[in-house]
């Protein structure tokens, strides 16, 4: 099984640093994944619901250590270097989103887009 696409939805908070949706092998999304800033540095949470009693239960979850650490290394990733590039509507001359670029903004109403090439994955076309 392989992640094809990663979008990380940057957010402006002390703890909660960024909303996550990955999609496997072009045909399967998990939505509603976040990036943590914790005591020991950025973490990835996975979906979740709140119990009647008010914990928390894992709704998607990797079933070994090996799937979790190449997602969360797939996922910080992605953050990183997205975190670390500039916003790509500043000091773009055509005044619009690139072809090809993120939907930081728009939240999760990209309808899934297993199918369209966000390019959050992979560096721009040389």
């Amino acid at each position: 099984m392989e992640i094809t696409d990663v979008k990380v939805i940057p957010v402006e908070d002390e703890k909660l640093k960024a909303f996550v949706s990955i999609v496997f092998d072009q045909c399967f999304v998990v939505t509603d994944i976040k990036v943590i800033h914790g005591p020991k540095g950025l973490f990835v949470s996975m979906p979740s619901k709140k119990r009647k009693d008010g914990t928390f239960k894992d709704i998607a979850h990797p079933l070994n250590n090996q799937m979790r650490q190449y997602l969360e290394e797939k996922v910080l990733s992605v953050y990183r270097q997205q975190v670390a590039a500039p916003p790509p509507s500043q000091g773009a001359a055509s005044g619009g989103a690139a072809p090809g670029g993120s939907s930081q903004g728009s939240g999760q109403g990209s309808g899934g887009g297993a199918g369209s090439p966000s390019g959050s994955e992979q560096a721009p076309p040389s």
